[in-house]
């Protein structure tokens, strides 16, 4: 993992409104943790030594500001989430040289494939599950995303 994937990872983690996310891996664990005003993550990783166990720990400090209008989230309640069933990758095509799924504009019923979500080398189709036209996309492509979070709004009308 290098420092792009965890300067992105902490974007998504502020993002997601999650208060705490801890990510473990064979050679390396990130702890993010996000308060009203402040992100914080800690980064510990194993250094590869033959014969001593030399972590690195380091923090990378990003400030936040939450901004909250009222009159926005009035507006967005009015649309309907298409959300992730399941955890993976968000793609919006269904390989690189095809064109994506949906666009903002297009309309779509409860069986249209809006995306698909990679977990585990298995790439399932995800349908719309309600009809209407995509307002905004949410999630940028080849980003990882969790159970239930928003992909995509629509509106229903």
């Amino acid at each position: 993992m290098d420092i792009k994937d965890i300067q992105n990872l902490i974007k998504f983690v502020a993002k997601s409104g999650a208060s705490e996310v801890k990510l473990e891996m064979e050679d390396i664990k990130i702890t993010i943790k996000t308060g009203s005003e402040r992100l914080e993550t800690t980064i510990l990783q194993q250094a590869p030594m033959v014969n001593t166990q030399m972590p690195f720990a380091g923090t990378i400090s990003q400030v936040e500001t939450p901004i909250v209008d009222a009159v926005a989230k009035e507006e967005i309640s009015k649309y309907v989430e298409i959300t992730s069933p399941i955890i993976g990758t968000f793609y919006r095509k269904p390989s690189p040289d095809k064109p994506v799924f949906v666009e903002v504009g297009d309309m779509v019923n409860s069986e249209t494939i809006v995306c698909m979500v990679e977990a585990m080398k298995l790439f399932n189709e995800i349908e719309a599950e309600v009809s209407g036209k995509i307002v905004k996309i949410l999630i940028e492509d080849g980003t990882p995303v969790e159970f239930g979070q928003p992909l995509f709004l629509v509106d229903p009308s």
